[in-house]
């Protein structure tokens, strides 16, 4: 039988549409959507177990996004012909579909969650990670799956001053916003991206776009669901019991030791110590060993609920921090550059307990990072590392690989500095931040000490970028505390995590999730302005270490050297097999790469030795020497004929010198003023038919007359 499918249309402000589609493909999952934009088609499904596990008091969501190489009409690269494991690319749109998502599930809803989103087909116009959002709500929205959406997600570019929702790539390439906005009808929840340094006012101008037109695609959702049967009412569940009267006797009696020790300014190790001290003598002393068996579980959660309490309400009533600051005040900074002496740039930033150990370093256009995804085959000259080791919170944990979390960081902190690398910048710069200390804001350190680390390899930076991350706390009644350079405890138990990064001018990059519905542009606009003064501060702390780029790299740097050439010359350099270029590397200790360009090959010298590196400049001038007309070049003579001589003026590039231009006296024999092996200056005066070099040696010498004048003045 075929299916009916059910679809819904939505209109993009420059007449583009988006359709949703229902009922066609994967009627076995619990719901599954169809979203196209053009030619590029994502199919989206959603599974929840109807029970949750035992012993999990969490959501346990899992959100999968791949794209099929076949969708390109391609080929999967390497040995082994199938997709593997996910790109980072992927990973981060994981990120953005988890990070609105999860937030939108009831607090109580602990069944396994599995979203899977997949590019079947790919219009190069269109970015698919812009549709990912969109995608994965609608087939929940289809679903019998409790949850308090729909939301979308678009991305939003200005151009020449206009905002665009969902621009391609072209457009893209012109604007100076590109950002992924997350929302439901009526609150933000997510924002990400990277600007040309852009204002405060105009950062909260794009998301109020972006959230219009989300407001659309919810709307559409809503319709969509309307239309399907299953999708109302929404199944029953029960995955929490609780003991109110026990939560009610825990706050009671133990809310005020906790507020005490929030109060107090502690370290977080102190403060960590104190407050499990605080449950634990509680649990001894009220509980016998059977009552701990049977209840530990939700006394442990009760606890966290007053905790969670205690520390909200001494920020909004004593507008103090857990360790005592102001709510604008930032850390203490201390900062370092040069401490590892073999690297090519480093840098030591350390804010409160959170500490990033960074190094840059250069290379030749072999280092590039070359990326082979379905929507982008290229490489990268410039990209950045972020590495979180369990030490780095006192934890001892497995180590499995790269994980999601610091693919993400180190994406914030790539798109916050990749605009300040310089335009004629030639090498390919790799970035690594290894975190040694976490108390908050990692991400941001790494854009601290990435920007000194640059500035210590000397990179011409265009502005040096600092980073701060911003927290919020709110109450029912409207109170609101905006706090600069948050803790991770304030970040866990606050409503807002807002960072942002940029240099004096404006905002390079932000990443920003949202805990509580209905936040006011009010309250962001206080938040961006905040946020301004705390990085500008941490900026003026990072000069005092390091205000302006080493005028020179370091001695053991690569230095590079970037020349053309006429493409025609390039076999001849590169030789039968590569044979000329890698005598041409050996000879001179050099690394040499050739990429066509045009009319052109681009070729780039690397090495440590410079009189070396000029040696291969050099020879390489010979093979691919294009003498110009009037030009004066230095040449050997090679042979002597009774009408001229031939002068060499690059191996295998003769021109010939007559016998009428070698001097302005008439000659009988060239041997009057020349000999074979002589080195002689001439000026190239024309070319033949048959393009033979036409040579001058007297067009560069005095005429006699002036000879003689210039006797007689003297």
């Amino acid at each position: 039988m075929i299916p009916n499918a059910i679809t819904q249309e939505i209109k993009l402000a420059d007449g583009r549409t988006i359709t949703i589609e229902t009922g066609k493909l994967a009627k076995q999952a619990d719901g599954s959507v169809v979203v196209r934009m053009g030619d590029t088609m994502l199919l989206a499904t959603v599974v929840s177990n109807k029970e949750a596990m035992d012993g999990i008091d969490f959501l346990p969501l899992t959100v999968d996004y791949r794209e099929k190489f076949s969708s390109a009409g391609r080929m999967p690269g390497g040995f082994i012909k199938r997709e593997a494991r996910p790109s980072d690319e992927e990973i981060l749109v994981m990120r953005l579909v988890d990070r609105v998502l999860r937030p939108l599930f009831p607090k109580d809803y602990h069944a396994d969650v599995q979203v899977m989103i997949s590019l079947n087909s790919w219009d190069p116009n269109v970015k698919p990670d812009a549709l990912a959002g969109l995608a994965a709500s609608a087939a929940i929205a289809v679903s019998d799956i409790p949850f308090n959406g729909p939301m979308s997600e678009v991305r939003v570019g200005r151009v020449n001053g206009e905002f665009i929702i969902n621009p391609t790539p072209a457009q893209l390439e012109e604007s100076d916003i590109d950002m992924m906005v997350g929302a439901t009808a009526d609150s933000v929840v997510m924002v990400e991206g990277e600007m040309k340094e852009i204002s405060e006012k105009e950062m909260l101008d794009a998301i109020a776009a972006a959230h219009e037109a989300i407001k659309v695609q919810v709307q559409a959702q809503l319709d969509l669901a309307a239309q399907v049967a299953k999708s109302s009412p929404k199944r029953e569940y029960s995955h929490e019991t609780h003991d109110e009267a026990l939560r009610d006797q825990i706050m009671k009696d133990l809310y005020d030791k906790v507020y005490a020790v929030a109060k107090s300014g502690l370290s977080k190790e102190e403060r960590s110590a104190q407050f499990k001290t605080v449950r634990d003598e509680y649990m001894e002393a009220n509980f016998s060993a059977e009552e701990l068996e049977e209840k530990s579980g939700l006394i442990k959660t009760y606890y966290h609920d007053v905790e969670y309490h205690a520390m909200r309400n001494m920020i909004l009533k004593d507008r103090q921090r857990l360790d005592g600051r102001q709510l604008n005040e930032i850390r203490p900074i201390w900062s370092e550059v040069d401490y590892l002496p073999s690297t090519h740039g480093s840098a030591v930033f350390t804010r409160g307990e959170t500490q990033s150990l960074t190094t840059v370093t250069l290379g030749s256009k072999l280092d590039e990072n070359r990326i082979d995804n379905v929507t982008f085959s290229g490489s990268e000259r410039f990209y950045l590392h972020y590495n979180f080791p369990p030490f780095s919170t006192g934890e001892a944990r497995p180590i499995r690989g790269t994980s999601r979390r610091e693919i993400g960081h180190g994406n914030l902190a790539q798109r916050a500095l990749k605009g300040m690398v310089p335009d004629d910048n030639f090498y390919t710069i790799r970035v690594v931040s290894d975190i040694l200390e976490s108390n908050g804001s990692s991400s941001m350190a790494t854009v601290c000490a990435g920007t000194m680390a640059m500035m210590d390899a000397g990179i011409k930076m265009k502005a040096p970028v600092s980073g701060i991350a911003m927290g919020l706390i709110t109450d029912e009644s409207g109170e609101y505390a905006v706090l600069s350079d948050i803790l991770g405890d304030e970040d866990h138990l606050g409503d807002m995590d807002f960072k942002v990064t940029g240099t004096k001018a404006g905002i390079t990059a932000c990443q920003m999730d949202i805990k509580i519905k209905g936040l006011s542009y009010e309250i962001l606009e206080k938040a961006l302005n905040q946020a301004k003064d705390g990085r500008l501060h941490i900026l003026g702390e990072m000069m005092k270490t390091i205000d302006a780029p080493r005028t020179e790299l370091k001695p053991h740097a690569p230095k590079l050297t970037m020349m053309k050439i006429p493409k025609e010359f390039i076999g001849m350099i590169i030789g039968p097999g590569g044979k000329n270029i890698q005598k041409l590397q050996l000879d001179t200790e050099t690394t040499i790469t050739i990429e066509e360009d045009g009319e052109y090959g681009v070729i780039e010298i690397s090495g440590t030795d410079a009189a070396k590196m000029a040696k291969a400049e050099a020879r390489i001038k010979e093979i691919a020497f294009v003498p110009e007309v009037g030009e004066v070049y230095n040449g050997l003579v090679r042979s002597i004929q009774p009408y001229g001589a031939f002068v060499e003026l690059a191996p295998g590039t003769d021109g010939l010198l007559h016998i009428s231009e070698i001097a302005h006296r008439r000659l009988q024999t060239v041997e009057e003023e020349l000999k074979e092996g002589d080195r002689i200056d001439v000026k190239l005066i024309g070319k033949d038919d048959r393009g033979k070099l036409k040579l001058s040696r007297k067009a560069l010498l005095e005429k006699p007359a002036a000879q003689e004048a210039k006797k007689e003045e003297n």
